[in-house]
């Protein structure tokens, strides 16, 4: 190592040789190398973090490279990990990088986590976030949160040295006609970079001691106003009190049974098995790429026309990227409780990546 790497950091009379040693002996997982993923990654390993994890099942689409900046035009369709991988190599050679290429499931979280000292996410779904808020405290481990939309973004750290946790902010997940629709949502380009770098901040003070991270405090970002606010809340302590996960956080990737892969879909059609499938795009989504098989009905339209559904047949729903397949696929299990349901994992997005 070039002994003045990292001299920048360490002439800091507050940060120093110590602050230093202590990231460099660090293990640090980041759930996520996209939006928020790529800055944290990219700068925790530039300064110096000793060993770096990353979740991560997701191929480079064109929809990413407004805000993903580590990618490239060139990188479409490839393995998101394989790039980083690449990328972060380049960039510091010393780093130890311990790659899980899954999505995060109730199944594999807590033997993941259990090999790192803290937890930073990347996510953009609820039910991930309350995944790994409750392994993280089942494991006492700390996890620094972001999260982003539109012009917005909020941060803060939990289950830091007992202090509150997720659920003390947030008690329980959204109910699905709560959560905001990905693809009629957007976010500002420069939104998960600002988010993004100060998870990476928050990280590295929680690894170093330095400065007082923000547990117990939720940061709020305004990129219209560019405008920040600080929230307080208190630690709950029933919140600590978590024995197990839970068998469902109703969301996608966390539930096991109702999911399907673009593979395994794309072996029934070849194999013209019995089944429906159902595409709950907009209309003018699916005019734009449309699986010959598939039935469209707009998932705002679904209640209206569930007589077309076939519900003696297995139900495939697919929709861009798998929030809305998934709030389908809840919706359609209050109407026939005995129905065969599945959403398709990554959605049309993941379909066309596994084309190429």
């Amino acid at each position: 190592m070039q002994n003045n790497r990292y001299e920048r950091q360490t002439r800091l009379k507050e940060f120093g040789p110590e602050a230093q040693e202590k990231l460099s002996n660090a293990r640090v997982l980041v759930v996520g190398a996209g939006g928020l993923g790529i800055p944290i990654l990219l700068y925790l390993n530039a300064m110096g973090v000793g060993t770096l994890g990353i979740i991560e099942n997701d191929t480079v689409e064109i929809t990413n490279l407004q805000r993903q900046v580590l990618y490239t035009e060139k990188d479409l369709g490839r393995s998101k990990l394989e790039v980083v991988t690449e990328r972060l190599q380049a960039q510091n050679s010393q780093t130890s990088l311990k790659l899980f290429d899954t999505f995060l499931t109730r199944d594999n979280a807590l033997e993941i986590f259990a090999q790192f000292d803290v937890v930073v996410d990347g996510s953009d779904n609820f039910p991930t976030r309350y995944l790994i808020n409750d392994a993280c405290v089942l494991l006492k481990k700390p996890f620094v949160s972001g999260a982003i939309q539109g012009f917005e973004g909020q941060l803060s750290v939990f289950n830091y040295n007992g202090g509150p946790t997720y659920r003390c902010l947030f008690p329980s997940i959204p109910s699905p006609e709560d959560i905001p629709n990905c693809n009629e949502n957007g976010v500002l380009g420069v939104v998960p970079g600002i988010i993004g770098n100060l998870q990476a901040l928050e990280a590295v003070k929680v690894i170093t001691g330095v400065g007082r991270p923000l547990s117990g405090t939720l940061l709020l970002f305004d990129g219209l106003q560019n405008r920040y606010q600080k929230i307080n809340f208190a630690l709950q302590p029933e919140n600590l009190n978590i024995k197990t996960l839970q068998s469902s956080y109703g969301g996608q990737y966390c539930d096991l049974g109702t999911t399907k892969s673009v593979e395994e879909l794309q072996q029934l059609l070849d194999k013209e098995v019995n089944i429906q499938l159902i595409d709950v795009r907009t209309e003018a989504e699916f005019e734009a790429f449309r699986l010959s098989e598939a039935l469209n009905i707009p998932l705002d339209e679904l209640e209206l026309r569930v007589a077309e559904i076939d519900f003696k047949k297995p139900i495939y729903l697919i929709c861009q990227s798998g929030i809305r397949s998934e709030k389908a696929l809840l919706r359609l299990q209050e109407l026939h409780k005995e129905a065969i349901l599945y959403h398709v994992v990554g959605g049309v997005n993941k379909f066309l990546s596994s084309c190429q």
